[in-house]
């Protein structure tokens, strides 16, 4: 993601951003202070799962656990800008960036109050948890997912 142009929070108006803001708890740093990079992955999965739940309107847990519909990383490109610490709070923004048969691409940038910390490029695919294998975006969840296409550019 070196030398792309960062997050863009205010990009266009009509293309949805999705965000929700975090403590940055004593359980996410390192002896420094500061968040310990595995753990900005760990808030990542909570956020899709929040993205799932109130942004798509779908039941994240029953995807899962019911419907047996993985939605594994396949791709993660991560640039960290600035370290976050203990005790402040920390904004994730998701954009839809590119939805295909399968996968889901997503932007997403994390910004303190003194600016960004990191950008992510994550892609998911849907896969049949019993069998191991990629299946289509299930019909609902596309249809929950096009409006959060709404001028995605290419991935």
């Amino acid at each position: 993601m070196r030398g792309t142009a960062p997050f863009a929070w205010n990009e266009d108006p009509a293309r949805p951003l999705f965000t929700r803001s975090y403590a940055v708890r004593f359980a996410h740093c390192d002896p420094a202070g500061i968040v310990f990079f595995p753990q900005y992955f760990v808030l990542l999965n909570g956020f899709i799962e929040d993205w799932f739940n109130d942004g798509l309107g779908i039941d994240y847990t029953e995807v899962i656990m019911a419907r047996r519909i993985g939605l594994p990383t396949v791709s993660l490109q991560c640039d960290f800008n600035a370290p976050s610490r203990m005790g402040e709070d920390i904004t994730f923004g998701l954009r839809l960036a590119r939805l295909g048969r399968s996968s889901i691409a997503l932007d997403i940038g994390v910004r303190g109050a003194d600016g960004a910390r990191l950008q992510l490029r994550q892609v998911l695919v849907t896969t049949d948890m019993d069998r191991g294998c990629a299946i289509a975006i299930p019909d609902d969840l596309q249809a929950a997912l096009k409006p959060w296409a709404v001028h995605a550019a290419p991935a």
